[in-house]
């Protein structure tokens, strides 16, 4: 399907966000302008800044959601979560319990020019539960505040339908990028918590015998990453809490947490895809505000990703302008265009226009070879 036939504009629900955050925002929204993919391409924007989720007690981050159910496709900038109790609280975690969000996918790829730690060269994908585990759970303490005699209690909960997400989406991505399924959760100790996730690992195993699986623990598996290169790409199966300290290990192995984007995945009965929201996997760098030096790559790729989501419905021209922009984002780092974290000079905003410069490229490249 071209760009010319799409059945309506592809909308995509925009969450804004706070200070550099919402600055690397506007940069990466420059590469979906619709002149420049030849794609029919509609913004809806939500001001998802503290200032606002505060105004009006958190209405607005719901109004988003429930946007990005209609819409299916969500692109969010770094948000502040405050750390009051009685204050508006995380805005991710409204959004992944009103979209039904099930899994967190962020991916560590090699940039050329970018030295890897422990000689990575092939993609690593954690998959790690959205929801549930260590965050939300119930926390409390028992004996006199400041004893030694004073004890914390915390109450955890995973679901069978989440780690069955985690599990059956994991084997789906490793079948699609050739990759092998390794490592799990600490079910030797945990056989019946961390256990439910093993056992629906395993299962998926048995639903996809094509893919190659290597169950070890959780602890095995940070060993495994610092003691060697793998063979193959990896897609690394997490509960939420383990899924969380293996993306800000893993990103930044391959140069920077700055240079992969994250996505937030809802699914139906059948696991396919129903809401897709894309981000940056760090924070709001307050220190970089105003100062043109922030790396927008994984909100570039971020973009990437959201329209690589839309193409299952929206065809052809959606998915060549999901390639161009991965591919013009890499070749702007392998022509030397790279931000202080990645060891260049370049600012945000040079940075997003030499993204920019290559992506018609891209595109005309990609159109020659599918019609040769």
């Amino acid at each position: 399907m071209t760009a010319s036939t799409q059945p309506a504009p592809l909308t995509i629900v925009v969450l804004e966000g706070d200070q550099t955050g919402q600055e690397l925002l506007e940069q990466a929204l420059r590469v979906l302008d619709p002149a420049l993919l030849g794609v029919d391409i509609e913004l809806q924007r939500f001001d998802l800044s503290l200032e606002r989720r505060r105004s009006t007690s958190n209405r607005v981050v719901l109004e988003a959601a429930e946007a990005m159910r209609r819409a299916g496709l969500g692109l969010k900038a770094a948000t502040i979560t405050p750390e009051g109790a009685d204050d508006v609280g995380s805005p991710n975690r409204i959004i992944r319990e009103q979209v039904d969000g099930k899994v967190i996918v962020r991916t560590g790829r090699r940039l050329p020019g970018i030295h890897p730690i422990a000689g990575l060269h092939h993609p690593i994908s954690i998959v790690r539960m959205a929801v549930g585990d260590a965050y939300g759970a119930d926390e409390w303490r028992e004996g006199a505040a400041g004893s030694l005699e004073e004890v914390a209690f915390r109450t955890e909960r995973i679901t069978r339908s989440v780690c069955r997400a985690v599990a059956e989406y994991s084997f789906r991505a490793a079948t699609d990028i050739g990759a092998r399924v390794y490592g799990g959760p600490k079910w030797t100790v945990s056989p019946v918590y961390e256990g439910m996730l093993k056992e629906e690992l395993d299962a998926a195993a048995g639903r996809h015998p094509e893919v190659s699986y290597q169950p070890v623990l959780i602890d095995a598996t940070y060993a495994g990453l610092v003691s060697g290169p793998a063979e193959t790409p990896l897609v690394i199966p997490a509960l939420n809490r383990d899924g969380d300290c293996l993306s800000d290990l893993v990103l930044p192995m391959f140069g920077s947490i700055a240079a992969a984007e994250s996505v937030l995945l809802a699914f139906d009965d059948d696991y396919r895809t129903t809401v897709a929201m894309a981000e940056a996997p760090h924070g709001t760098a307050p220190a970089l505000q105003r100062r043109d030096l922030a790396n927008p790559l994984a909100m570039i790729l971020a973009c990437a990703a959201v329209l690589r989501h839309a193409a299952a419905r929206y065809g052809g021209a959606v998915e060549a302008a999901s390639e161009a922009i991965y591919r013009a984002a890499v070749s702007t780092v392998a022509a030397g265009v790279k931000t202080p974290d990645l060891g260049g000079h370049a600012g945000t905003t040079e940075f997003t226009d030499g993204v920019i410069a290559r992506i018609g490229r891209e595109l005309e490249l990609l159109r020659a070879r599918a019609s040769a």
